[in-house]
């Protein structure tokens, strides 16, 4: 976001790591929360090194 970077966990849906305002990160965090199964399934296909879905973004 801009010049800013953050990690998040997917599974407790947290920030790891980083830092973005605070609007931002609660807009992460809802979109995260809408697509926690999608993100997991995804995250597990990168993990095999296969191609992840697109997931539809925050509208």
């Amino acid at each position: 976001y801009s010049e800013h970077k953050a990690t998040f966990n997917i599974e407790k849906l947290e920030l790891m790591e980083g830092f973005l305002p605070r609007r931002a990160t609660e807009l992460v965090l809802d979109w995260a929360e809408l697509h926690q199964t999608e993100l997991m399934n995804d995250w597990n296909l990168c993990q095999s090194h296969e191609q992840p879905h697109k997931i539809e973004p925050l509208k």
